[in-house]
């Protein structure tokens, strides 16, 4: 019996060890652990789903960034897409546009519908492309050989006419469907609650499906929660930069010297955003 106890206190404290190893790292986050300390860039995705977006709000709750849900398939436009991308740039969020995959319509109608609603905006983040299962192909998901010239052709019209390479968003199965070893030169946003996917060199980490925020009044009572993996300035490079003569302009109406290649271009001129670490870049406003 005490030998027993023995193991029991022993494998106790290593549970904790890891357990303690894992916060400190960062690795483990909890479903309602918003801006968590030990990652610099913080942020959300939203979708129709919650309704009208204060985005004031979730800026002074620590939101940095959001990915908005744009198109789904080849026809569906989400309809609070334009209000999302408009508020939350002009919140100093920084933005990208989400397309939920179709398996069921070519990649390059999917692409038509994309391009079709969201514009190649100066500071904006590369476009997503979400991999994932809905509707038969949750029980019953297309092979390789079905889904990836979908993705091939959708992949490639988004690179040539925004000039960024798409970022997957992907869950653990379509991950080892259809994108390991396939796709590695792509920017990985992994959704994998709680425990990050350390396995992997992921750019954005998805780590709760069941937060509860401030600042949206939509059916949906949960947001999605974010991080990046890196600092501000490797985010704010990821963003698409502004045309020099856009960038000069600011700069002068600021009183300061020219912006560096990644000046978030269209967002209000010299203001300065409470995020932490993310003000808009110099000349950018």
């Amino acid at each position: 019996m005490k030998r027993m106890i023995k193991i029991l206190l022993v494998l106790a404290a290593a549970l904790l060890a890891i357990y303690m190893l894992l916060r400190w790292q960062g690795a483990l986050l909890f479903w309602d652990e918003a801006a968590p300390g030990r990652y610099e860039v913080f942020g959300v995705d939203v979708s129709n789903y919650q309704g009208a977006v204060d985005w004031p709000a979730l800026a002074e709750q620590g939101v940095d960034f959001a990915f908005l849900k744009a198109t789904e398939g080849s026809s569906l436009v989400d309809k609070r897409f334009s209000a999302n991308w408009e508020n939350a740039r002009s919140a100093g969020v920084l933005a990208g546009a989400y397309h939920f995959l179709s398996y069921d319509s070519p990649g390059e109608t999917q692409a038509d519908n994309f391009i079709a609603t969201v514009p190649v905006s100066p500071g904006a983040l590369p476009p997503v492309v979400d991999i994932e299962f809905y509707g038969d192909y949750i029980e019953h998901p297309k092979s390789a050989e079905e889904v990836r010239p979908i993705l091939d052709a959708l992949l490639a019209r988004l690179e040539a006419h925004y000039g960024q390479k798409p970022i997957l968003y992907v869950t653990n199965e379509s991950y080892r469907l259809y994108v390991a070893g396939r796709y590695g030169g792509y920017p990985l946003w992994c959704s994998f609650p709680i425990l990050s996917p350390f396995w992997r060199e992921w750019t954005f980490w998805q780590y709760s499906h069941h937060a509860v925020l401030d600042g949206y009044d939509g059916a949906e009572r949960y947001i999605d929660l974010n991080v990046f993996r890196g600092g501000p300035d490797e985010l704010r490079a990821m963003t698409r930069p502004a045309p020099p003569e856009i960038r000069q302009r600011r700069a002068a109406l600021c009183g300061r010297r020219p912006a560096g290649k990644h000046d978030t271009g269209d967002l209000p001129a010299c203001t300065v955003h409470r995020q932490r670490g993310l003000s808009p870049a110099p000349g950018g406003g």
